[in-house]
């Protein structure tokens, strides 16, 4: 299960390239902008990342708007951000062992870095509704890679819940009001 004071939350290349132009996008956003939310609720640390920026534009602005001052946009050629060293050593300086990895797309830039995570002995955890691709089956082949390999599967309502673990939290109303 998740622990939030080990987690840190990477979201990947949400871009306006890809607005309107991947399976359920409005759903994938939404599942996103509530990840942000509830990393922001309990102090997760958010780092975001951007494929080629120049052609595939800046990250949507209704992810952008939820991200705490300050947090790290870290624009990448590579398909997983782990081939940027820059998001290597901003994720290794956080001091987490778990990440919760969302966004675009699943069959590449998400399972690359799933993968090199996998590799580098993060537990990683990907909500399946705060995901997504172009193509229907490279979402599904790209999911069932991921959680074949060794990621554990979840949902945003799952990463919330974990996070918060008691109806007693103080946190428990935000979460209750993200997640319903």
């Amino acid at each position: 299960m998740l622990d939030r004071a080990d987690s840190a939350l990477v979201v990947i290349d949400v871009q306006e390239g890809y607005r309107d132009r991947t399976v359920e996008h409005a759903r994938m956003v939404r599942g996103v902008r509530a990840l942000i939310a509830a990393a922001t609720e309990f102090a997760v640390p958010i780092l975001t990342t951007e494929q080629y920026p120049k052609g595939i534009g800046r990250t949507q602005s209704e992810v952008t708007e939820l991200l705490p001052v300050g947090t790290p946009v870290i624009e990448k050629m590579s398909m997983s951000c782990c081939g940027q060293p820059e998001f290597l050593a901003a994720l290794g300086e956080l001091g987490r062992a778990q990440v919760v990895v969302c966004g675009i797309e699943a069959h590449a830039c998400v399972n690359q870095t799933v993968h090199d995570l996998l590799a580098h002995g993060y537990r990683v955890h990907v909500p399946r509704d705060a995901i997504s691709a172009r193509a229907e089956p490279d979402l599904r082949v790209g999911w069932q890679k991921m959680i074949g390999s060794g990621a554990v599967p979840a949902t945003v309502e799952m990463v919330c819940l974990e996070w918060v673990r008691t109806a007693e939290s103080p946190h428990f109303k935000a979460i209750h009001r993200l997640i319903k």
